[in-house]
């Protein structure tokens, strides 16, 4: 996170640690993750290696360590809430992050999904109930997601949920994939269905009553 910034999540102020979606879950990371994690990066390291700045080449255990722990030590981690997808068997899915890393007043959402389990809207359901809940917090006008144009899964969840295209900009390349052209996608309160403010609000007691947010 730029320390120069004010910061928008804090301790008091973040997203629940744990979001249930019925067949699904949203939590935050846990030790014992790990290895289940590790596991679903190295599975889907050709795509992720396509697109993600942070996967430049294979994942070390030590590198994982170091993210599980940071991911547990606080709540927000750094600027960022992270959290691991599962399904009712304890499967990992994907990941969604929140990150505190454009300025007030807004956050940016990031996402990747397990290779063997795309298309089948595991990203675009976490993606819509973390929005609703996100656009509840204090200070919180809006949220983002940014990525490049030649990546059309990426794009296809914002675009899915009726996000905004606010504008396509140069960025220089990071990634095998990219095309050094960013796309950020916006949604704002008032661009959420009638009723996304009831449901983020039951989201937000059921995860508050399940860990305690800091």
């Amino acid at each position: 996170m730029d320390t120069s910034r004010s910061a928008v999540l804090t301790p008091e102020i973040a997203p629940p640690e744990r979001i249930d979606l019925g067949d699904m879950v949203m939590r935050r990371w846990q030790r014992g993750d790990a290895g289940a994690q590790f596991r679903a990066i190295e599975a889907s390291y050709e795509e992720l290696h396509t697109w993600m700045p942070w996967l430049p080449g294979r994942r070390t255990w030590e590198q994982q360590a170091e993210f599980i722990e940071a991911a547990v030590a606080n709540w927000p981690a750094d600027g960022n809430c992270n959290y691991g997808l599962f399904d009712s068997a304890g499967t990992l899915l994907g990941t969604v992050g929140l990150h505190d890393r454009i300025g007030p007043p807004a956050l940016e959402i990031g996402y990747w999904c397990h290779t063997a389990y795309t298309g089948r809207g595991v990203i675009t359901r976490s993606v819509a109930a973390l929005t609703g809940i996100v656009l509840a917090l204090p200070g919180v006008e809006r949220v983002e997601i940014h990525c490049d144009a030649a990546n059309v899964r990426s794009a296809a969840v914002p675009r899915r949920l009726g996000w905004r295209l606010a504008r396509t900009e140069p960025r220089e390349r990071q990634t095998p994939g990219e095309s050094g052209r960013e796309m950020v996608w916006v949604c704002e309160s008032a661009d959420l269905p009638v009723g996304s403010g009831d449901q983020a609000g039951r989201a937000t007691q059921h995860g508050a009553g399940d860990a305690t947010g800091r």
